[in-house]
């Protein structure tokens, strides 16, 4: 359960800030887009994964169910669809078009935070695929606008 938690955390929004800021400063030519493009892409998905969830709100899986216990406290009550996993798939999505070199690594590390969310009980297998695309849809938005 802690290297669960400690993967689920690379899905809390201040990584993917710090993350943007150090490609925009260290990429002089493509950081400045990058960094636009994320902006955009987070504007979508925050407002969009929150809503869902309070429109469809379904119970997380230890709420529901009392054989199952949660390993962390989430920061909600409900858990359709997932927003660390959107929030893992519109940075792996992003990094993979301005930095292809990086694609295994990305979309590696995305998968796993999603895996982490299900093995702390704190998710559905649903939840994380509806969150993942929901990320890439994001980020693909986010590219189509900048």
């Amino acid at each position: 359960a802690r290297l669960a938690r400690m993967i689920s955390r690379l899905g809390d929004g201040p990584f993917y800030v710090a993350l943007t800021l150090l490609i925009w400063w260290m990429d002089r030519q493509g950081g400045s887009e990058f960094a636009l493009t994320a902006m955009a892409a987070y504007a979508l998905e925050v407002p969009m994964f929150v809503l869902l969830k309070h429109l469809i709100k379904r119970p997380r899986p230890a709420d529901a169910l009392e054989s199952l216990s949660a390993f962390i406290q989430p920061a909600d009550r409900f858990s359709f669809p997932s927003g660390h996993t959107a929030a893992a798939f519109v940075m792996a999505t992003l990094l993979c078009v301005f930095y292809p070199p990086v694609m295994a690594l990305a979309l590696g590390l995305a998968v796993m935070v999603g895996l982490s969310r299900v093995l702390l009980g704190v998710h559905y297998p649903s939840d994380i695929l509806a969150g993942a695309t929901l990320g890439f849809s994001c980020a693909m938005i986010g590219l189509w606008l900048v």
